[in-house]
């Protein structure tokens, strides 16, 4: 029996994973059952064994998703917050990678347009990543001293999200890497970052 929920486990698992990329590059509309049971090796039938319906899996996919975003707050901020660790957030969520590598990384930049219309569950459970990445980015400004630390916190979040957002809208490489870098210049420079 064991070996049967491993399997189950495992198979969900990569469902999840095909709609968290699906959701990443093409938004909620791009997120098709048939199509993602097909790239995960599955019939659709199977679909249901995990499922109850495609508004489930937009929302476990995006708890999904942001699971990979906290893991990377914790990396970069966790218990310690600190200077240290935000400036190495804002580095690592302004890289190259932002614009070259989409279907992995934040939810936020790819689906913060579509919340609005998210199914109530889905909904909540992206409201509640944002919340838990703005309590991140505030924990490490009280600790450099920052006033106001949750306001600059939204101001920040909102920066980082929009310089990804506008960084991809550019078809050119070298026009959304110079987006990026210039953006996370300002946004160092803004905080003091590059002092500490």
């Amino acid at each position: 029996m064991a070996d049967k929920t491993t399997h189950k486990e495992r198979t969900r698992a990569r469902i999840l994973d095909e709609a968290a990329r699906a959701l990443r590059l093409s938004g909620t509309d791009g997120v098709s059952v048939a199509d993602l049971m097909k790239r995960a090796g599955l019939t659709h039938g199977g679909f249901y064994a995990h499922f109850t319906s495609r508004d489930d899996l937009v929302d476990h996919a995006i708890g999904r998703m942001f699971e990979d975003s906290s893991r990377m707050l914790e990396r970069f901020i966790g218990a310690g917050a600190n200077a240290k660790g935000l400036s190495g957030l804002i580095d690592y969520y302004l890289a190259p990678q932002a614009w070259r590598v989409r279907d992995q990384g934040c939810p936020l930049p790819g689906l913060s347009s579509e919340a609005a219309r998210m199914p109530d569950a889905a909904r909540a459970r992206y409201q509640a990543g944002v919340v838990r990445f703005r309590a991140a980015i505030a924990a490490a400004l009280a600790a450099m001293g920052k006033p106001g630390p949750e306001q600059l916190a939204a101001s920040v979040m909102a920066e980082m999200i929009g310089a990804v957002s506008m960084a991809r809208s550019f078809d050119a490489e070298a026009d959304g890497l110079a987006w990026l870098e210039a953006c996370r210049a300002a946004l160092r420079e803004r905080l003091g970052l590059d002092a500490a």
